[in-house]
């Protein structure tokens, strides 16, 4: 089974998403990317990123990037972790929940 990697950008932001097919589309000017790819966490530990990229991309069956957007495909051997951040510094633009601190008595 192949498994891509894709890195694009959009809205000033960098996205890695992982997806079963990448092809040429039949829109002039676009990449096809179909079949995404998310974490299905039945646990207490959540990924922030992974729950915001599925709720934006999660009904989608095929994504049509414009060729311009897409930084790098790579076909990898395993997912690794999704990810959104800011295409300027690289930072995260998804973070974790706080977890509240105990105060001290």
């Amino acid at each position: 089974m192949k498994l891509f990697k894709i890195t694009f950008l959009n809205h000033a932001r960098v996205y890695t998403l992982y997806a079963k097919r990448v092809a040429a589309s039949s829109l002039w000017g676009f990449t096809e990317v179909a079949e995404l790819q998310f974490d299905v966490n039945d646990g207490v530990v959540i990924d922030p990123t992974e729950e915001r990229l599925r709720d934006e991309f999660g009904d989608t069956r095929v994504l049509h990037l414009p060729m311009q957007s897409v930084i790098r495909v790579e076909e990898v051997e395993r997912k690794g972790q999704s990810a959104i951040r800011d295409a300027t510094t690289g930072e995260s633009v998804v973070m974790a929940f706080p977890v509240p601190r105990r105060a001290d008595p």
